[in-house]
């Protein structure tokens, strides 16, 4: 395989760090199936573009995936599931033109300050869609209401590895006491059981930084730490 890397630019989730990315390649019709062989490696997905953070003086980014068939809720996990029974969810393998003004709300309201805003449909459609990825959507629904959207890839490894990857969720901000960032993985879980599939991949959990904290309250996890995955249960030491 071959990679490129990126020059150093400043990190989005750490302010005083500088961050490169090791960025794969290659052209060709592989790239699904590089793509379930790299996540497995710690790489990420973001539109076309294959990557994995590689910052020469920082390693505090670390791939994370949940073992659905071990995952277990915790109590307030177990609370929101009840509180949100009203809800409900489909699996769509094609976008709707009502995804966009959901996601331009959310970017516009609760990230403002972040690399997305302004939100434009261009810079949507860079970000979740894919030539060479079979994406998904988890969609909410509060009755006929369309609340929220997970974009899920599906990896398609060797049948013991398939997993779904949670690539980015966005919701109605009315709804934000209703925890649906947290319901929405939740759901994302159940989906890979229902599926058959060994993992959710969450992306990274980034030390340091609070918007990426609540990876790890998913219990077991399996952190990608020195080239190997780890599974933490609660209360597990950290390898640093």
């Amino acid at each position: 395989m071959k990679f490129g890397i990126t020059q150093s630019f400043s990190c989005s989730y750490l302010p005083d760090e500088q961050e490169q990315l090791l960025v794969y390649a290659e052209d060709g019709e592989l790239h699904s199936q590089r793509y379930s062989q790299l996540i497995q490696a710690g790489f990420r997905r973001s539109g076309e573009q294959i990557y994995r953070p590689h910052c020469p003086a920082c390693n505090a980014c670390k791939s994370v995936r949940i073992p659905v068939n071990s995952f277990k809720p915790s109590r307030s996990q177990k609370r929101l599931l009840k509180a949100n029974q009203r809800f409900h969810v489909l699996f769509s393998e094609s976008t709707k033109e009502t995804y966009f003004p959901l996601y331009e709300r959310y970017i516009t309201e609760r990230h403002s300050d972040g690399s997305m805003y302004p939100p434009s449909q261009t810079q949507f459609d860079n970000f979740v869609k894919s030539d060479w990825m079979k994406t998904h959507y988890l969609e909410a629904y509060d009755g006929e209401k369309l609340i929220a959207v997970a974009v899920t890839d599906v990896v398609d490894a060797n049948v013991s590895m398939r997993s779904l990857s949670a690539l980015y969720t966005f919701f109605d901000p009315d709804y934000a006491s209703s925890s649906l960032g947290t319901w929405m993985i939740l759901m994302q879980i159940m989906q890979a059981r229902h599926l058959g599939y060994r993992y959710l991949y969450l992306g990274y959990y980034v030390e340091g930084c609070n918007k990426m904290s609540y990876k790890h309250k998913f219990m077991p996890f399996e952190q990608f730490i020195d080239n190997e995955w780890h599974l933490m249960r609660k209360n597990s030491k950290i390898p640093t």
